[in-house]
């Protein structure tokens, strides 16, 4: 018996197999999707250039000072208009500690902060919590600087002699080498970074709010139905989702603190020395030296205070790349999904 063959249909055109590739489906693109697209990539796009534009507006202003003190700009530790002598290597590591100092206080505070507004309190005191920390934002910086210097220094100079007596031996950050009281643990990096703590709680609590809020609510379950409590949830859920985040509020903070003007001039004491003591009367920044000395320069004096805002901007530039660094090596959720 003869067995049968499928014969090809002639009506069919054989185009070598491309009728069994995926089709692509195409959108056709309409004219408000243009503008809307090109409005994205222009908003995009700006803020490149405008970083651009400030950069290149502080490098031709602070040329003339770079010119005329060359790399002793970075290398000196004083500040001498009259004589044309500028140096900015006292002012930066001051403006660095002070913003560690603030760090170390607003990290904890503003992270327990947002674990307890996002996971444990009631529904109706979370509204008023939310509220009450963007209304601290929104609090000008000269008023906790005036607070800091009214308020806060006179109450918390017994609290820095008592660090100092007793960490001072063990821990040279706290050691103070004068007994003063009066004029050797008032005016100190620590208390400035105190009051700027206060300024970059609301930023870091917020974003972190907003990062744990997005954890996954399936995860949420899951560890519950395994029998975890609630602080066994967030620890093992809402913070590795929200590692990436929270590094970034983190850097968010940093760069506020460094960028901090009004309060920290009004209550350091000016001095151009490097000194490590965080305890100790006397420090200066970046920022408040522009401040501070500003309405006062001359021409050749207001060219090395634009550099030193350029040293300052490019500071800034930097941790913000260190840390888009380290949120793409810890991508939020990523520790959830292993």
């Amino acid at each position: 018996m003869a067995e049968a063959t499928l014969a090809p249909d002639a009506s069919v055109p054989d185009d070598g197999g491309a009728a069994d590739r995926p089709r692509r489906i195409e959108t056709p693109v309409t004219l408000p999707d243009r503008l809307f697209r090109t409005g994205l990539r222009s908003a995009g796009f700006s803020v490149f250039a405008l970083m651009g534009l400030i950069a290149l507006f502080l490098l031709l202003r602070g040329l003339e000072a770079l010119r005329a003190t060359g790399w002793s700009f970075f290398t000196q530790s004083a500040w001498h208009p009259e004589a044309h002598v500028f140096g900015i290597a006292a002012v930066l590591p001051d403006g660095i500690i002070i913003a560690l100092v603030a760090l170390a206080i607003a990290v904890p505070v503003a992270l327990t902060t947002a674990v307890f507004i996002s996971e444990y309190a009631p529904t109706r005191l979370k509204a008023a919590l939310v509220s009450m920390v963007d209304l601290m934002a929104a609090i000008p910086s000269i008023v906790y600087g005036l607070w800091g210097l009214f308020f806060l220094q006179p109450r918390i100079v017994g609290f820095i002699r008592f660090l100092a007596l007793h960490l001072g031996g063990v821990l040279p950050l706290f050691k103070v080498r004068t007994g003063d009281i009066d004029t050797s643990y008032t005016s100190s990096p620590f208390i400035a970074g105190c009051v700027v703590s206060l300024m970059i709680i609301p930023i870091v609590t917020s974003l972190s709010r907003e990062v744990m809020s997005q954890a996954p609510q399936g995860e949420r379950e899951g560890a519950y139905a395994l029998g975890s409590t609630r602080w066994g949830m967030v620890r093992s859920v809402v913070l590795p989702f929200s590692r990436g985040g929270l590094i970034g509020a983190v850097m968010l903070g940093f760069g506020r603190a460094m960028g901090e003007t009004i309060a920290v001039a009004l209550i350091i004491s000016p001095s151009f020395s490097v000194t490590w003591h965080v305890l100790e009367n006397g420090a200066n920044s970046i920022s408040a030296l522009i401040a501070l000395r500003y309405s006062e320069s001359d021409p050749l004096s207001l060219s090395a205070l634009m550099a030193a805002g350029l040293v300052l901007f490019g500071l800034t530039l930097l941790v913000n790349m260190l840390a888009a660094m380290v949120i793409n090596r810890s991508r939020s959720g990523a520790a959830t999904n292993e």
